[in-house]
């Protein structure tokens, strides 16, 4: 008993136990307890670490209700019904997009990438697929992309989609791309090359049926302005000369055209460059940059004049086989500092692979975001050139269908860039519809003459990119043949336009005007060469309202006169002008009409 109290008295540290002992046994039994509640409690903290350095999912900018872009998240085994309504939404994103949408698989409406397995993706697809046939579309899979949580092992993707109308009736999508660069740049023979097929063999054999005249072709440089064509169809493919095909025939199986104007180089024909840069409304403009040579000559005045006017640029370095690649290096980076500039404030992008420029122009294209691609590519022996051609599949249109539904609403007005003689047939007009809607047989009014008037004429036949056109639609470049008329009575700068309008005529008019360069001072009895449009005329300084003289760099609201005849202007269009080094920029914010007290038919004759 006595030893069993002693026992029992002895502290539990002080105690020499067995192996065998209960409280031997016990110890065990919380050491175990213990090291499995240390090792739940570091697992708890290397998740939460996980969680903490995990990268955010990725997210796009939330779907818009208006635009051609649409985001899917699933589109596997739909109900007939649901079928039906997917297929309407579509051909509501292509009336968007004038012809051309795009869909991002895998992503949630308020632009999370969630991403789909393999089975559900090819499911997916599959229907897109359904419902462009039902819709006379195709498809086109611009790319493919996992998309890692993190949260699982499966693999999920997500796809971006081009879906492409079939050509119906010619109402194929057309841009115009102004080609601008210095002399000796490459311009004329990339065109050859993307537009006949073949590579150049290094003596400008590709330019050669770009060229219009004996001097041109016997000097290699490009005087006059020029246009060739590029289409691609439904599926994103080329359409060029390569097959002998004729230009109908390239209209016919294009559902997107790419009109090139090929513009003068050289100093000398600056006046040239300007007037296709504010005359052919182009929607965006290639500056090519020779590699070997770098920023020379006209490239920085063309980048500024690209600028003045708000034209989307996007660069092409040519000529990379002629140099090294450290050669080539240093030209785009000096193009780097020049577009970074305050002057340009663009973000410069060198594109080396396709997905590079897809997230640029899908979800955020360029001509909205100040980023400018920058393309490094051979036309000799082909280096780059297919990322050219992809990029110039997927350029978007500028407007939408709304706004183009709207210009269409109005008045026709058709402004006169080129003036022809055509053997049996007679006189030809080439230019742009500006707004308005113009057919076969349609009677219009041209103008203004010297005095100031307006000549009644028909329009007889109609021909785009070189193929009968019966209907011309706001925005799209043409030439009407207009029979027997006097070719004579015609200028550059004239307007056709609706009888029903009252266009106003002026030789005076106002404009807020910033002298980007002056050499001394801009005051009045100044004179320089105005552009607005398709008006290109000398005109001389009125009066400086608030100011006696202007400096570079400072702004005014100034009072031109026409020092020849009266023109055709409209408010607030883009006013660009020169003399020499002379250079401004503006807006016209006034017109002071020539014959206020002459009403309408009074302005009207018959040739």
């Amino acid at each position: 008993m006595v030893d069993l109290l002693q026992t029992a008295a002895v502290p539990p540290g002080n105690r020499h136990d067995g192996p065998g002992s209960l409280s031997n046994i016990k110890g065990k039994k919380s050491s175990k307890k213990s090291r499995a509640r240390r090792g739940k409690q570091s697992r708890k903290r290397r998740n939460k670490r996980k969680r903490n350095n995990r990268t955010p999912p990725p997210i796009l900018p939330p779907e818009a209700e208006e635009g051609n872009i649409e985001y899917k998240l699933k589109l596997v085994n739909p109900t007939q019904y649901r079928f039906e309504h997917l297929a309407t939404q579509l051909k509501w994103r292509l009336q968007e997009g004038r012809g051309e949408a795009v869909y991002q698989i895998g992503v949630e409406d308020n632009g999370l990438l969630v991403g789909l397995t393999e089975a559900d993706m090819k499911g997916s697809l599959k229907t897109l697929k359904r419902m462009a046939e039902k819709v006379g579309a195709d498809i086109t899979l611009l790319r493919e992309r996992e998309v890692d949580y993190g949260l699982d092992r499966n693999i999920r993707k997500i796809a971006e989609v081009l879906v492409r109308k079939v050509p119906d009736d010619q109402q194929f999508l057309d841009l115009r791309v102004a080609v601008l660069g210095n002399v000796d740049s490459g311009k004329s023979t990339l065109l050859g090359v993307l537009t006949q097929g073949e590579l150049d063999n290094g003596r400008g054999r590709a330019r050669l049926n770009l060229f219009r005249h004996l001097h041109e072709i016997q000097t290699g440089r490009t005087s006059s302005i020029s246009f060739e064509i590029l289409g691609f169809n439904s599926k994103g493919e080329v359409v060029n000369y390569s097959e002998s095909r004729t230009a109908e025939e390239i209209c016919e199986s294009s559902s997107k055209m790419i009109t090139f104007i090929d513009l003068a180089g050289h100093h000398k024909y600056l006046k040239t460059t300007v007037f296709g840069l504010t005359s052919y409304c182009p929607d965006f403009a290639m500056l090519v940059v020779s590699a070997n040579t770098g920023i020379a000559g006209t490239t920085r005045e063309h980048l500024g004049l690209a600028m003045a006017l708000k034209v989307p640029i996007f660069i092409v370095v040519s000529k990379v086989d002629l140099c090294s690649r450290g050669t080539m290096e240093r030209t785009v980076r000096q193009l780097e500092r020049v577009l970074k500039q305050p002057g340009c404030n663009k973000i410069p992008m060198v594109v080396i692979e396709t997905n590079c420029f897809i997230v640029t122009l899908v979800r955020l294209p360029f001509c909205v975001c100040s980023i400018t691609p920058i393309f490094t590519l051979s036309s000799v022996s082909g280096e780059s050139l297919d990322l050219l051609k992809v990029f110039l599949n997927i350029l978007p249109p500028l407007s939408n269908s709304k706004e183009q539904e709207e210009l269409m609403q109005q008045l026709t007005e058709f402004q006169v860039d080129e003036i022809y003689s055509v053997p049996d047939v007679g006189t030809v007009v080439g230019g742009t519809l500006y707004s308005g809607v113009c057919r076969e047989g349609e009677r219009l009014v041209v103008g203004p003459t010297e005095e100031g008037r307006f000549l009644r004429l028909k329009v007889g036949s109609i021909q785009r990119n070189r193929s009968a056109c019966r209907v011309l639609k706001a925005g799209q470049a043409a030439t009407l043949a207009l029979g027997n008329f006097d070719r004579s009575l015609l200028r550059k700068g004239m307007v056709m336009v609706s009888p029903k309008m009252n266009p106003t005529i002026c030789c005076q008019f106002e404009a807020a005007i910033v002298l980007l360069f002056h050499a001394k001072t801009f005051r009045r009895g100044s004179q320089v060469t105005v552009h607005v449009g398709n008006v290109r005329q000398t005109a001389t300084v009125e009066c400086l309202h608030g100011k006696d003289e202007l400096r570079t760099g400072e702004r005014a609201v100034v009072r031109f006169r026409f020092i020849k005849h009266p023109e055709y202007l409209r408010l607030s269009a883009k006013l660009l002008f020169r003399e020499g080094v002379t250079k401004g920029i503006g807006h016209v914010t006034r017109l002071l009409p020539q014959d206020q007290n002459l009403n309408h038919d009074q302005n009207l004759q018959d040739y």
